[in-house]
């Protein structure tokens, strides 16, 4: 029985919408209720909040395209002023689509230019008897632009005075955004992150048509296994699966194991699975490399052209301010003379000291140190001459 129903919309459309977004039936279902039909009047802003690779952007894609919704879908990262939002707005919204040919840009440099442009794009486009979907991908980065860009979008069914619903999608929640002054709010809807049950079930539909779907299921279920406690992402994952789904099927097109001997299976693919735990959300190598070192027979955890944990190449002066700042907060200030200049002179021997100085620096802890101090021995461990750079002083902060 289909979940997806709506009115407005035919049953086989629905039906084809439900099998591309599995496991996001109820968050499609409340966007179509509060999308309503073309020709009424939605919601003027929906803000749309998750963790990373939580569906939002898939869903939101397929949603308009399956529909054939009038929208536009800007990426605020890409798009990261806000002269350069507004006219990618108005040019996707001038070529119909984001896909299609682009026009020449339109120059748009305040908000009540781009109301103007958008009401004449709307005329231009025949939209002005539907909604129209201004989607915009990454909102987070809206907090960075002018303080008017955020509360305008909310508001800009009212300041066009047409169907227009502004869509944010962002990985963090409305409070972070809500402005002090005050704004409109938005219709909120959360979308949870997948769940290992999810993620199965998911994953198991791109199973290979050579394979059974069961042969893969158990496949996407031991590689869950290992991988679910410390990746969730489902891109993440897809790429892990397809990386290593022809190692786990070797003994069987050897004609060494079945499809149903489980345990031979997970021995073979176990050690390759350890290797690629070393590698999660790292692009060190190129995923034909990849296959090639997994053919070496190699000890698990050696793998050449992969950084293991302990082998982690700082910048070059990094290192050195790291050295330099332990220098400067076990070493008291009277022995930089001593340690850090060629040409000291004599020092006088005496083997007076103080009761608190027999005790070993570094059972007392580390002492603080002036920047100076820290700049100076620097300079004076380094071989090569330092200038005082930005840099330099970005990666002080750094450390």
């Amino acid at each position: 029985m289909p979940i997806l129903e709506h009115p407005a919309y035919p049953p086989a459309t629905l039906l084809c919408l439900e099998s591309l977004v599995p496991c996001r039936e109820s968050q499609v279902s409340m966007l179509l209720s509060i999308f309503g039909e073309r020709q009424q009047l939605s919601f003027p802003s929906v803000f749309i909040y998750g963790h990373t690779s939580s569906g939002k952007t898939y869903v939101m894609k397929t949603l308009l395209n399956t529909l054939q919704l009038p929208h536009v879908f800007v990426n605020c990262v890409e798009c990261f002023t806000s002269r350069l939002l507004l006219e990618e707005i108005l040019i996707q919204l001038q070529n119909g689509s984001s896909e299609t040919k682009r026009a020449s840009p339109v120059p748009c440099d305040t908000f009540n230019d781009f109301v103007r442009l958008f009401k004449q794009a709307l005329v231009s486009q025949n939209l002005q008897d539907q909604t129209v979907y201004v989607v915009l991908d990454r909102a987070e980065q809206l907090r960075e632009m002018e303080a008017n860009v955020l509360p305008a979008f909310l508001r800009l069914q009212e300041l066009t005075d047409r169907n227009v619903t502004v869509i944010l999608l962002s990985e963090i929640v409305w409070e972070m955004f809500r402005p002090n002054a005050g704004c409109f709010e938005p219709f909120i809807l959360y979308f949870p992150d997948y769940s290992i049950g999810h993620l199965q079930k998911i994953l198991s539909q791109n199973h290979p048509p050579e394979y059974s779907a069961d042969f893969y299921s158990a496949y996407i279920n031991i590689l869950l296994g290992v991988f679910y406690m410390v990746c969730r992402d489902l891109k993440e994952l897809q790429h892990l699966a397809a990386l290593n789904f022809s190692k786990y099927c070797e003994p069987v097109v050897r004609k060494e194991a079945k499809e149903r001997d489980t345990r031979k299976l997970w021995k073979n693919i176990e050690p390759h699975l350890k290797k690629a735990m070393q590698t999660v959300y790292l692009r060190e190598v190129s995923s034909s490399q990849w296959e090639r070192l997994q053919c070496e027979e190699e000890e698990p955890g050696q793998i050449k052209g992969l950084s293991a944990h302990t082998h982690v190449e700082l910048p070059y002066y990094s290192k050195f301010l790291l050295i330099a700042a332990y220098l400067a907060s076990y070493n008291p200030v009277r022995t930089d003379k001593r340690f850090f200049l060629k040409h000291h002179g004599k020092i006088k021997k005496t083997n007076f000291m103080k009761k608190h100085e027999k005790t070993s620096n570094h059972l007392l802890g580390p002492k603080p140190f002036p920047l100076d101090r820290l700049l100076a021995i620097l300079y004076s461990i380094v071989d090569n001459r330092v200038a005082p750079t930005a840099n330099i002083f970005s990666q002080v902060l750094a450390v």
